[in-house]
């Protein structure tokens, strides 16, 4: 039998990401009591960096740390410090320091090297879209692994419809979309009607009261423009 050594390998994981411009605690927490109250099970034991970009001072971590996991998220570390005291201050609580896409884009440029002539490698097999016929009722809960899902129904309150890809919904949507489940940016959202609890690509979220009130029980197409969520209406 061959044994396998342990590994270290690179991955992208979807995490949610709360922009701070003060450290109050009890605004904070009520920010995200309210966010979890509205969806549940999309937020529980999740994932959360916090941006300090806008603070002028050190928040106490410690204290940061024990009040998001009150509130059933799990706080893995911060982005966007701008000094090496808050670094320091975040690491002593056990917190990852980590940089954002955009603060990555500012370092220099490695020195350009030959590039390494390799053969085109195959085209990875295509996976056919995951179909469900009829409503997706309240609890319920349909995945499409490695592919786009599309439902020949409306998606009840309390119902969640998930894809590694994008979602289409010949109906009403009324419960919780959440396309690019693993981190496709490119994945989109599509429904006859729009009367989402929450839509979601690529962990980028907005929940019911943000959606555009000209746009609610019409037609449209949902897809990420500049790290925002861009509801549009399908003519």
């Amino acid at each position: 039998m061959v044994e396998r050594d342990n590994e270290l390998k690179g991955t992208t994981f979807t995490i949610s990401v709360l922009h701070i411009s003060d450290g109050e605690p009890e605004r904070i927490r009520q920010l995200l009591a309210e966010k979890v109250a509205q969806a549940p099970y999309f937020f529980n034991c999740a994932p959360l960096v916090i941006n300090v970009s806008r603070l002028e001072h050190i928040p106490d971590f410690e204290q940061l740390k024990e009040l998001v996991e009150s509130e059933e998220f799990v706080l893995v570390g911060i982005t966007g410090a701008r000094s090496e005291e808050m670094k320091t201050a975040a690491k002593a609580v056990g917190l990852a320091v980590m940089a954002s896409g955009k603060s990555r884009k500012s370092e220099p440029a490695p020195a350009p090297v030959a590039p390494e002539v390799v053969p085109e490698p195959e085209p990875a097999p295509l996976i056919p879209s995951k179909v469900h016929v009829g409503p997706v009722r309240s609890g319920q809960q349909i995945y499409a692994a490695g592919t786009s899902l599309v439902v020949l129904g409306s998606v009840s309150p309390g119902a969640e419809v998930l894809a590694d890809d994008s979602i289409h919904i010949y109906g009403t949507l009324r419960g919780r979309a959440i396309a690019g489940a693993r981190g496709n940016t490119q994945a989109r959202i599509y429904c006859q009607q729009l009367q989402a609890e929450l839509l979601s690509i690529a962990g980028t979220f907005q929940l019911s009261d943000a959606l555009p009130a000209g746009l609610i029980q019409q037609p449209v197409h949902v897809r990420l423009d500049n790290e925002q969520l861009r509801i549009d209406r399908i003519k």
